[in-house]
């Protein structure tokens, strides 16, 4: 542990030496969300990848981590999205007329443009529904197909914020055009119902900003447990929080650092660098940056006055009409964004802490803020106080060039892609595929990836615990013969075993060089590609112990990267833990699926009514409910190794059937075919087990989620049916195709011009000789005619040959 070297945004470059404060303990803060709407893909990258780091330090490198995690409920975004909800649901409740609002509708239009998409308005005439499109193409339509407002470069966060505007727009047209104001215009009448009513809005009763706040509090822990995220040892609350800010803010006023201003309290970012401290420290090229500075004080606070330096932020705000507020000794006010965190963490865990960490677009001006106030509170006779020692930096997520953001509206939910486009499992290996402190761009080259990687391991466990399985002991348990290959340090580090050391060193410089996840993936896909080469060219002499070893360590290595959500420390076995396994069920429910599917198939082989056989009279003679009974006592609860004893007997049986299918009669035979693909592809698919059948070999089990065997059936059998109309389709095409030809042969030549208004004319052979206004047929004509009619002729030659008899 003490090798381990992290990337410390208080010191930029490379990784520095991570030596935690006390040794084999870390005490941990993370930025929480801001809970004002649903958590999308950029969340997800962010705490999936704290939540990485966090199990590899526990369980891999056995820190003591104590991790707080904060609910930001009180915020400007909060305040603006719950009162415009409130006064959105008041205004739908007025008994408006039709025309009434048809005119609230155009006048929320023509305040959205004029407050967000200045270009529509220039121009002859009022901008309308009408002439919207034609404006909207012409001062925008370069930003729509691509481009960016500058004319260079790519497009970034504030083309995304234009085309969010504009798509706002242009659904609210076509709801004003159809009269449906009330249905299809919300994102337009938010604001200008906002900016109508919103100090009518009573807050004493904070129910409207809380309502909110715990719904989305809810569903992101939610979103985080269905990432397998574990959760915080310790969650704080703004709103719980509140008297302490105040208190902690009234102490740096005390010791010069920060000064109120019209019932506001700012800090003094001038009288902390003359008191010896440093200002930015995280990111010191942004500290004059306006825009960052006016985003991390909030769009309520634009209006406050009273600043002594530009950069000065808000500790605590003047709560105006319509906004949340409490008692303080400046008046009735609200926290500033900064100061939450400052108070929380060091209320749990003191006045420093080893790391603190957050998305990258965090740095400046929250963490920097944080951090400035923070050593204001701490420090101590102008000496600087060292609040944070190590601070990290997730990269965000972007998409087309520009963050993933709720604020740009350009986001996935976590909820919508767990539903349509990913596994929890599949996420959190594309984000294990980069470093954490990279941007990520999503991609369909990272997503191909990420699947092939999760196949090959996949697949790996599958196959490894259905050879391990297949080399036991028929005599003896699944247990005990895992002991018996258990791998001897007493043998020779070559081969497999030399592979697998290897890949320890490898994944134990990765983590301890920053958690170096692409490397650890990386060190994994090579050891299993290894194994399978093994596997691959060894089947008669096989290294059952190094390949089970191998299949041992990745399990644990996926478990500690939080790959498995059934799995728990200290992830032993091997391969994905089932559903079925982690509920632990009783023995005897938990095979129960399996023994009715081998008693089903035994009696089904019975109604046969074989020809004798040896081999089928000594399987009958055998129960595997003594195997079972063995495994149950041992205390195996594993669904897997609990259901081998009965799928063997299937396995077998169904091997003899299949020996004996060729020498069968037909019938016989059919029936015999018949039942063994029912068992493996219904009986046995339904319950997550593949009979893998070999030439020349017993049929390998395999274990693979149901849902993935019902899903390969089902495409294999929608490709046979579309196969099978296809070629119904071309029978009937050609049967077509030939009752056409013979209809049209039985014409006889003499007569197939007969019928053709161009000639009024026909020689004894049924050749025209004139047109329909007397002249000659033309040379060039008649050579085409006759080629028709010496085809014709042939052709019916054929028909009276094929059908016989007159054409009439």
């Amino acid at each position: 542990m003490d090798s381990i070297k992290v990337h410390n945004s208080l010191k930029p470059g490379g990784p520095v030496p991570f030596v935690p404060i006390e040794k084999g303990k870390v005490s941990w803060y993370a930025c929480g969300p801001t809970v004002y709407d649903q958590s999308h893909l950029g969340h997800a990258r962010n705490y999936v990848s704290t939540d990485i780091i966090r199990r590899i330090l526990m369980h891999y490198f056995g820190f003591n981590v104590k991790f707080v995690m904060n609910f930001t409920d009180v915020d400007d975004k909060i305040i603006i999205k719950a009162r415009r909800q409130r006064l959105l649901d008041l205004e739908k409740q007025k008994n408006y007329t039709d025309e009434e609002t048809l005119e609230l509708g155009k006048a929320a239009f023509q305040a959205y443009a004029k407050s967000n998409l200045p270009k529509l308005l220039e121009g002859e005439g009022e901008l309308n529904t009408e002439n919207y499109i034609p404006r909207r193409d012409a001062a925008y339509g370069h930003v729509l197909a691509g481009g960016t407002l500058a004319g260079e470069g790519k497009p970034g966060d504030a083309e995304a914020k234009l085309k969010m505007h504009i798509s706002n727009m242009t659904l609210a047209v076509i709801a004003i055009n159809g009269n449906q104001v009330f249905k299809g215009a919300d994102e337009i009448l938010l604001p200008y119902l906002d900016s109508l009513y919103k100090e009518t809005i009573d807050t004493s009763d904070q129910s409207i900003f809380t309502d909110l706040t715990r719904f989305m509090e809810g569903e992101f822990t939610d979103d985080m447990d269905a990432l397998n995220v574990l959760r915080p040892d310790v969650v704080t609350r703004v709103t719980e929080y509140v008297p302490q800010i105040a208190k902690f803010v009234e102490r740096i006023v005390e010791k010069g650092f920060a000064y109120e201003a019209e019932g506001s309290v700012y800090f003094d970012i001038g009288a902390f660098e003359k008191g010896g401290n440093t200002y930015a420290r995280l990111r010191p090229d942004s500290r004059n940056d306006k825009a960052l500075q006016e985003e991390g004080e909030g769009s309520l606070s634009k209006s406050l006055g009273g600043k002594k330096g530009a950069g000065d932020f808000a500790l605590w705000k003047k709560s105006k009409p319509g906004e949340p507020y409490w008692p303080s000794k400046w008046g009735n006010g609200r926290p500033g964004w900064h100061i939450e965190c400052s108070v929380m963490a060091s209320d749990v865990l003191g006045s420093r802490m080893d790391l603190h960490s957050g998305g990258i677009d965090l740095a400046f001006p929250h963490h920097d803020n944080e951090l400035a106030q923070s050593e204001a509170y701490f420090c101590q006779h102008g000496h600087e106080h060292t609040w944070v020692n190590y601070f990290l930096h997730m990269g965000h997520l972007s998409i087309s060039g520009s963050k993933m953001s709720k604020s740009l509206k350009n986001f996935q939910t976590i909820k919508n892609a767990l539903a349509t486009t990913y596994t929890a499992r599949s996420m959190r290996i594309v984000f294990l595929l980069g470093r954490w402190n990279d941007g990520v761009e999503i991609s369909l080259d990272m997503r191909t990836q990420a699947d092939g990687w999760e196949s090959a391991v996949n697949n790996f466990f599958t196959n490894t615990k259905s050879l391990l399985a297949e080399a036991a002991d028929p005599a003896g348990t699944v247990d005990g013969r895992l002991k018996t290959l258990s791998i001897s340090n007493n043998k020779p580090l070559d081969g497999l075993r030399a592979d697998l050391e290897q890949a320890k060193k490898d994944v134990e410089e990765a983590l301890t060089n920053s958690f170096d996840t692409p490397q650890v993936m990386r060190a994994i896909a090579e050891v299993i590609r290894k194994a399978n080469v093994h596997i691959s060219a060894h089947k008669s002499d096989m290294d059952y112990p190094a390949v089970e070893a191998i299949a041992r360590w990745v399990t644990k290595i996926v478990g500690i990267l939080g790959l498995d959500a059934n799995a728990k420390p200290p992830y032993e076995g091997i391969g994905w833990v089932s559903a079925a396994a982690a509920a632990n069920l009783d023995p005897s429910t938990a095979v129960q699926p399996y023994k009715v599917a081998y008693a089903t198939f035994y009696a089904d082989v019975k109604a046969l009514q074989l020809p004798a056989s040896d081999v089928i009279t000594d399987l009958f003679s055998q129960s595997p409910d003594p195997e079972f009974e063995s495994l149950a006592s041992n205390g195996t609860r594993d669904p897997e190794q609990l259901a081998l004893p009965y799928l063997r007997a299937v396995a077998k049986l169904r091997d003899e059937l299949r020996r004996l299918a060729p020498t069968a009669s037909p019938e016989v035979k059919n029936s015999i075919l018949a039942l063994s693909d029912r068992v493996r592809n219904y009986d046995l698919t339904n319950l997550g087990v593949y009979l893998d059948d070999r030439p020349d070999q017993p049929s390998l089990i395999k274990f693979v989620p149901a849902a993935e065997l019902i899903a390969t059936r089902e495409e294999k059998a929608a490709k046979e049916a579309e196969k099978a109309r296809a070629k119904e389709e071309a029978r009937r095409a050609r049967e077509k195709a030939e009752e056409e030809k013979w209809e049209k042969a039985k014409v006889a030549p003499e007569d197939m011009y007969k019928s053709d208004e161009r000639y009024s004319e026909w020689d004894a052979e049924g050749m025209p000789t004139k047109m329909k206004d007397g002249s000659d047929v033309p040379k060039a004509q008649l050579k085409r005619l006759k080629k028709d009619w010496d085809r014709q002729k042939k052709a019916h030659g054929e028909y009276k040959v094929k059908f016989g008899g007159s054409t009439a």
